[in-house]
């Protein structure tokens, strides 16, 4: 029997956005992007964030990640207030604790699927060889170590998306963020990649955050934060969601 005292329940925040706004010109006209969004992220929860075209749902997603700046409000990832930094410390902060697959899959042509997984470790000073290792182990975690050398052109669509989360999770980040990342799949890969992230977070306890417009992906998470205008208009729990437990002396 685990002894309170030896325990600690991780189930503090892992996003905590308070009170973020955000607005941009297009065309000569203010958008409001973000009217005052508030909302908390558990470590180890998979949640979906969803809404019509023009909701703010991805400006949400690039803000919280810190790709994009914000005019007001506090967005703290663990613990460390992203807003607050410099731009290159960002960079560096998301370079080392943090995850993200899109709907495109961005993998460079001319590199295999091993050089691609491994490239943001190298970015960050990983040694050669450890690098290498850490590309192949992912590479393993997401079913592709056979696949390791094939370029992108030689992998399905299904298979490269594989191989971004493969690099996404090479860092062993803190979360993963990924935008409509089953939008260039079909319905069987989609279903294979869902499957995936599932596994990713039940079993490793992988935070993901996804943004998707497919109803079905969102019903496989523990909850949906449906957006409107700007605003979060509701959030629906779809499975319960039990917080992680590590050794205090973690």
């Amino acid at each position: 029997m685990t002894n309170e005292s030896q325990t600690s329940i991780k189930n503090s925040p892992i996003v905590l956005a308070k009170d973020v706004y955000k607005t941009y010109s297009s065309g000569g006209a203010t958008v409001h992007a973000l009217r005052g969004i508030s909302l908390t992220v558990h470590r180890g929860e998979m949640v979906a964030i969803m809404g019509p075209s023009g909701c703010g749902k991805t400006t949400l997603l690039n803000t919280l990640s810190g790709l994009d700046s914000i005019d007001s409000g506090t967005i703290t990832i663990d613990k460390e207030i992203i807003n607050k930094m410099s731009d290159r410390t960002k960079t560096d902060y998301r370079a080392r604790h943090m995850g993200f697959v899109f709907q495109f899959f961005n993998l460079l042509p001319v590199l295999s699927a091993v050089e691609n997984v491994e490239l943001p470790l190298l970015l960050t000073g990983v040694p050669t060889g450890k690098a290498r290792q850490r590309a192949i182990e992912s590479l393993q975690t997401v079913g592709l170590k056979e696949w390791a050398n094939h370029r992108p052109k030689e992998l399905s669509g299904g298979q490269q998306q594989r191989t971004t989360i493969a690099r996404a999770l090479v860092n062993e980040p803190t979360i993963v963020w990924a935008d409509e990342p089953t939008g260039n799949l079909d319905s069987a890969a989609a279903n294979e990649m869902m499957a995936l992230i599932e596994t990713l977070n039940e079993k490793n306890g992988q935070t993901f955050v996804i943004v998707t417009h497919n109803t079905s992906i969102g019903e496989r998470t523990h909850r949906v934060i449906n957006m409107r205008d700007g605003e979060i208009d509701n959030e629906v729990i779809h499975r319960p969601f039990q917080p992680i437990t590590i050794p205090q002396n973690e």
